[in-house]
């Protein structure tokens, strides 16, 4: 009956008597419209809106929880958890949030779901939420908070601290970087269920690009404090937070590297679950001049410094930035890593030990000669550096 003519005509009335401030008519026409269809999750969820508005806090709750069990009926966990913690008042809805955690989380013994590239950048399921088990869920949930945004405003702004993640649980937003002449440029376009801030989240670092409703939003946030609150009473959260930001990293670089872009599917799924990936502190030496080559690495935040010594001379040589490759000549050439390369800020890498290079990267004919080329430039920066 969800998608009764009469239904449909009722909430459509109802939005329009919303639209002009006729709120106690609008709900009405919304609680007419559930007798036709009490399993319609918007329809509660716009009746808890009402009663919100015209100060009904009791009633407003009451709708809030009824909401959040019709959206888990309808397998719409982000929209369910929104729905509980809209509903947050102490002792008014334990019922409501295990039977979500029943619906939604890892049963007792089950294990987390390891990493797999999906193709199409779609996840099959809710990161984090859905990664943890039944008590941890339910803690989760008290710690959320829910934000609502109107067209043209702005969630998070590139280059400021970032301290939070966020689901986008109703509505629309463009991602945007600034580009050359400080030009806003658009990158990506996201909707509901849809993930953006884990960056900031995890490594502390600023965020790496402006988030802006184009409609009338609704958010999660997952604040980094809230979430170390609950990870010291379960560890599993802090285990499945990480999990979720190395899946988004290995995914969008194997989708917009131009070194892996044209790999097949299959071999770009194997090489997701061998990156290991690392927080590295400022100062800290990942490969030595002089000593074999152990791993290849990818640079996705921060800046790291390379040198040499020559005739007892240190030598500098030009600093690599975010998206930058290093360690492949010493693998491809079979020889000594040819610079130190030390972090000048705190960096994020990803590693990719020796054995799975030459397994996945030395076998790819394609591969293996972009970085040949990469490598021999780099070469030739050496050798320029030295004569300078």
């Amino acid at each position: 009956m969800a998608d009764s003519p009469h239904a449909q005509s009722l909430k459509s009335r109802a939005k329009l008597l919303a639209a002009r401030g006729e709120l106690r008519e609008a709900l009405e026409a919304y609680e007419a419209a559930l007798r036709v269809d009490p399993d319609d999750p918007v329809s509660h969820l716009r009746v808890a809106e009402m009663y919100q508005s015209l100060e009904h806090e009791a009633a407003a709750i009451s709708a809030y929880l009824n909401a959040a069990r019709a959206w888990t009926r309808a397998g719409e966990l982000l929209r369910a958890v929104a729905a509980l913690v809209m509903a947050r008042v102490p002792g008014t809805r334990f019922d409501v949030v295990h039977t979500v955690a029943e619906r939604f989380a890892l049963p007792p013994g089950a294990l987390a779901p390891t990493f797999a590239w999906v193709p199409d950048g779609k996840d099959p399921g809710v990161p984090v939420l859905a990664s943890v088990g039944r008590e941890a869920f339910v803690a989760l949930v008290e710690a959320l908070e829910v934000r609502a945004f109107w067209p043209g405003q702005r969630v998070v702004e590139e280059g400021q601290p970032g301290d939070s993640m966020f689901a986008l649980v109703e509505g629309s937003a463009e991602v945007a970087r600034r580009g050359e002449g400080n030009a806003r440029q658009v990158v990506a376009t996201l909707g509901p269920g849809d993930f953006f801030g884990e960056v900031a989240l995890v490594s502390e670092g600023p965020r790496l690009a402006s988030v802006e409703v184009r409609e009338r939003s609704v958010l999660l946030e997952f604040k980094r404090q809230s979430l170390a609150r609950v990870s010291a009473a379960h560890p599993e959260v802090d285990a499945a937070v990480h999990a979720f930001y190395q899946r988004r990293l290995v995914e969008n670089l194997l989708r917009t590297s131009p070194l892996f872009t044209n790999l097949p599917p299959a071999l770009k799924q194997a090489m997701s679950r061998e990156f290991d990936l690392r927080a590295v502190p400022a100062g800290e030496v990942l490969l030595t001049q002089g000593q074999p080559g152990d791993a290849f690495y990818l640079l996705l935040r921060g800046q790291v410094q390379l040198s040499l010594e020559q005739r007892g001379r240190i030598v500098l040589l030009p600093e690599l930035r975010e998206g930058d490759v290093f360690g492949e000549i010493s693998l491809l050439l079979d020889k000594p890593v040819s610079a130190t390369v030390r972090t000048r800020t705190p960096c994020v890498v990803l590693r990719l030990e020796r054995a799975a290079f030459e397994r996945h990267v030395v076998t790819q004919p394609g591969l293996k000669g972009q970085l040949m080329r990469m490598g021999t430039e780099r070469l030739q920066q050496t050798a320029k550096a030295l004569f300078v």
